[in-house]
């Protein structure tokens, strides 16, 4: 009797956090805008919540906050599969020199940027959760017929390390979003 009392307690505590956990995340995507022009597919995405609060103790501590997006451009194929294209990874910390009080933003990965510095924290996470003008590949090279729509995959975390745990800890978020499709060929 004591053990399927505990079972119950167990299993009504596990739903209550897995139900409790999605109401904490403050990561989201807000403007996710493809540009088809002559020359290039081009991704703009800004993140809202990019630095959520259980990330400020780590950060004022020295500890960097990562933010990583993945950005696939995709083929969409009626009665079939989806195919994707191409994959671009833009990975960006924010780290915090406890000394100069100073907040430093840098690029790590798919883009090169040099390294934004300033005594604002708002500044510093305006500057981390822009990201404009990704260059996914030249329009010549897509099918004029295709369809296509682009997805996005962002996660923020303290030192890189987004876990199940840390996720639960408040120490790191992931969210995804999709764009409207667009077709390549010009309509006259």
């Amino acid at each position: 009797m004591r053990a399927l009392w505990f079972q119950s307690h167990f299993v009504a505590a596990a739903l209550a956090l897995a139900v409790a956990a999605p109401a904490r995340a403050e990561l989201r995507i807000s403007d996710l805008d493809v540009y088809l022009n002559d020359h290039e597919v081009t991704v703009h995405v800004v993140l809202l919540g990019a630095l959520p609060e259980g990330l400020n103790e780590g950060i004022q501590s020295g500890i960097p906050a990562h933010v990583r997006l993945v950005i696939e451009l995709w083929h969409y194929q009626r009665m079939r599969p989806d195919r994707i294209l191409i994959t671009k990874t833009i990975e960006r910390t924010l780290a915090y020199n406890i000394v100069t009080r100073e907040f430093k933003v840098a690029a790590l990965q798919g883009e090169t940027r040099p390294v934004f510095t300033t005594r604002d924290l708002r500044d510093a996470q305006r500057v981390l959760s822009e990201i404009r003008g990704v260059k996914m590949t030249p329009a010549a090279t897509l099918d004029p017929t295709a369809v296509i729509y682009v997805r996005v995959q962002a996660e923020t975390a303290l030192n890189g390390e987004n876990t199940f745990v840390a996720r639960m800890n408040g120490t790191a978020e992931q969210t995804e979003r999709q764009s409207d499709y667009r077709t390549i060929q010009r309509v006259h």
